[in-house]
């Protein structure tokens, strides 16, 4: 089922994000003042529109409450950026996610309400998204354009389980690296190895594979 996502501001980091989240089937608004921005923005978005996020009265009129995550991804105007913040927890977003152009402002982003608040690097759009919509990836890396290596929270039911029972080779064609444990991390596991409450499993494989079992519910 796809979620509402909101991505105010439309330079490279938005629409790195916004293009993810759609691709990926999600419905996603693309909100920016720059008219040009938004034009150019519609091949990566589900609706596209000009707003300003700092006027309270707009943000209504889109009914930005019912969303349910909106991305701050304004360039270099911090203050337009604290104040869209601010207001979008004021008016009841659940989650809202900002980027920082530097630690200071990372501070006062959260100070205002920010649910996550990322300084993004080249393409940390695409990162962005993809936890999004894997929340039980904790954090990955890319390999190549069709493989990475992720840290992957595994469902309760597969708890108490040994590594040769899940069977995550032939099952989901994944191979397992590591199993996180608190701050220790054992490397190459044996396949006897019982996967225990709180335990993090790092896995290899295709993307596609990997999202399929980073979804398990």
């Amino acid at each position: 089922m796809a979620n509402q996502y909101a991505v105010i501001g439309l330079g490279r980091f938005g629409i790195s994000i916004a293009s993810k989240l759609f691709d990926s089937g999600q419905e996603v608004l693309g909100i920016d003042v720059n008219e040009e921005r938004v034009d150019e923005s519609h091949p990566f978005v589900t609706h596209a529109l000009i707003a300003d996020s700092t006027d309270a009265e707009a943000l209504k009129s889109i009914g930005i409450r019912n969303f349910d995550t909106v991305i701050v991804a304004i360039g270099n105007d911090i203050q337009a950026s604290i104040l869209s913040v601010l207001l979008l927890k004021e008016l009841g977003v659940k989650k809202v996610i900002a980027k920082a152009i530097n630690k200071l402002h990372g501070q006062v982003l959260r100070k205002v309400g920010a649910d996550w608040v990322v300084h993004p690097e080249r393409d940390m759009g695409i990162r962005v998204a993809h936890q999004l919509l894997s929340p039980n990836v904790l954090n990955f890396i890319e390999i190549s354009k069709d493989y990475s290596v992720e840290e992957v929270k595994i469902p309760d039911r597969m708890m108490e389980k040994t590594l040769r029972e899940l069977d995550l080779r032939a099952k989901f064609n994944l191979s397992v690296i590591a199993i996180r444990q608190d701050d220790d991390i054992n490397i190459s596991p044996s396949p006897d190895e019982k996967i225990g409450y709180g335990d993090v499993l790092v896995v290899i494989g295709k993307n596609r594979d990997l999202e399929r079992f980073a979804n398990l519910e």
